[in-house]
């Protein structure tokens, strides 16, 4: 028998939004459900620049987002600290850009309120040497860098901290209208179980997917996937932000993430919310697009290329740069669907504020009167300074801030695993992966958690496999020590070797050459050699 559950309030989409929208219902006190098709951060949260927008991107052509931004960034680096890391940004005038486009830009910035200061261009370069010596002007602005994937994890520990449900790996195939109320219908697609949950409210935050998730309830909105393209560097070859300072384009800002850099991005059309893999010639023109900026860039060693969709709201003819990143919010009461929501557009920046308008509006049609509350709350607790300095002899990590940033609401029971290790043995909780620390407690503890059924529902939560080897030698060790350890994944060891690698490789396939062609064929020599892996397997996995 099919299972039923109540609730006040549905979320559909576990990306930013979604989540965002979750937490501020929770803190709201009203009851609600999540229901996200993949893993964690599955879509487009997970795949852009990582960019905390200052707003400077957009002040000349849209005072009203440029200002939501530099609020929001405000916000974001206030409550979700463990999230961002504050880089700063520069735009900087090349030859090649328009310099009666600057007064325009300054002017947009201070009505905006974003503050833009003029540096001295020999200053900034001594700042960031491998600038380009063409630079003529150069603005620092409050941008910075953030990780999607942690700011998504961590919003939704603080919902479920206050009494939201997440439901990863569920897929809406239905949407019914019963009465007063609204009958979603789920599958499992990781068990094939069905659910259907009863709700006073649906919230459609499915981001690049809204317009399917719309038809299902007879709806026919504009929202178009507008594919963008993004290239990882092996190196962190700036400490800033840096934007070309003219109208917003393809391939015009680095920004810096730990020990990597990433550049974008492109703007495609697609047809298809997961048109995610990236093309060769779209990483060559990146290159050549970005190459002014940064003159040795060609040099670099490229980690990989990686692609995702945005939900541009298109209510006209306007397509890729022209479309609007504006949100809008939707109460379809007025088509005859009343208790449905639809949330469109946006930027994760905006995130937060995206969330506020939307559940303002659920709130009116409920008749709940309670505030938001979600731009002063923290979304992670703060751990006893004496926890931590308690922890160190536990990890072989010279510096447990990175563990304590990424884990959030898991860190317990993180600290826990490694303390029920042997501490009279050295190698008690061995580096599984040393590109980004990441001990076999992390790895256990979090391959126990309900909502992992793989490594690469582990890496999203971990960064396993996301440095320099990209999972050349973490793969092997991670897979034999949940082996070891008794803790067993939804695939077979071998398939769930496979599997990860082919999911990395994805992101290489387009950029084998140089040195990354060298580590393509040490990962051969072991998963194909040692092993006996069949490379083509993977190797021709789209």
């Amino acid at each position: 028998m099919k299972t039923v559950r109540e609730t006040t309030a549905l979320v559909i989409g576990g990306g930013a939004t979604g989540i965002g929208t979750l937490r501020d219902l929770s803190l709201r006190g009203i009851p609600a459900v999540l229901a996200e098709q993949g893993g964690i951060a599955h879509g487009t949260s997970s795949r852009f620049h990582g960019l905390l927008h200052s707003g400077g991107r957009y002040c000349v052509n849209d005072t009203l987002s440029a200002k939501e931004c530099i609020e929001e960034n405000t916000i974001i680096r206030r409550i979700g600290r463990h999230c961002v890391e504050e880089t700063e940004g520069f735009f900087a005038l090349l030859p090649q850009d328009d310099p009666d486009y600057v007064p325009a830009w300054i002017k947009g910035c201070e009505q905006a309120g974003i503050r833009a200061e003029e540096i001295d261009v020999a200053q900034a370069r001594l700042l960031e040497p491998e600038l380009s010596s063409q630079i003529s002007r150069i603005f620092r602005v409050p941008d910075s860098s953030i990780d999607g994937f942690r700011l998504v994890l961590h919003n939704a520990m603080s919902a479920q901290r206050h009494g939201g449900t997440v439901l990863l790996y569920h897929q809406v195939t239905a949407l019914e209208r019963i009465g007063d109320q609204w009958l979603v219908h789920l599958v499992n697609t990781q068990t094939k179980e069905t659910t259907s949950i009863m709700a006073q409210v649906v919230i459609n935050a499915a981001g690049s997917w809204s317009g399917i998730v719309a038809a299902m309830a007879g709806l026919d909105v504009p929202v178009s996937p507008d594919k963008g393209t993004l290239i990882v560097f092996n190196h962190r070859f700036s400490q800033r932000v840096v934007n070309r300072l003219h109208p917003g384009s393809d391939g015009d800002i680095f920004v810096p993430h730990g020990s990597i850099t990433i550049l974008g991005t492109t703007s495609v059309p697609t047809d298809k919310p997961d048109d995610t893999t990236p093309s060769r010639e779209e990483i060559l023109r990146l290159l050549d697009i970005g190459e002014p900026l940064f003159p040795h860039l060609k040099s670099y060693r490229i980690l990989r290329a990686f692609a995702g969709t945005r939900p541009l709201y298109t209510p006209g003819s306007a397509q890729g740069r022209n479309a609007s990143r504006n949100f809008q919010v939707f109460d379809h009461g007025s088509d005859g669907l009343p208790g449905f929501f639809s949330i469109f557009g946006g930027k994760l920046t905006t995130y937060r504020l995206m969330a506020e308008r939307v559940t303002d509006a659920v709130c009116q049609y409920l008749g709940v009167n309670a505030p938001c509350t979600t731009a002063d709350t923290p979304m992670i607790e703060e751990k006893p300074v004496e926890r931590i300095q308690q922890a160190k002899r536990f990890f072989p990590i010279p510096d447990l801030s990175l563990l304590v940033d990424r884990a959030g609401d898991d860190l317990e029971s993180i600290l826990d695993n490694a303390q029920q290790r042997d501490p009279a043995s050295p190698n008690s909780n061995p580096l599984i992966c040393e590109c980004e620390m990441v001990s076999l407690a992390e790895i256990a503890a979090i391959a126990q958690s309900k909502d992992t059924h793989s490594l690469t529902d582990i890496r999203l939560r971990t960064r396993l496999g996301m440095g320099t080897c990209q999972g050349t030698f973490c793969t092997l060790r991670a897979v034999t020590a949940l082996v070891e350890n008794d803790i067993k994944t939804a695939n077979d060891p071998l398939t769930e070797i496979t599997k990860f690698l082919q999911e990395r490789f994805r992101g290489i396939r387009e950029t084998v050459w140089g040195t990354q062609a060298q580590e393509m064929q040490l990962n051969n020599a072991i998963y194909c050699g040692v092993l006996n892996l069949n490379g083509q397997q993977y190797a021709s996995t789209k």
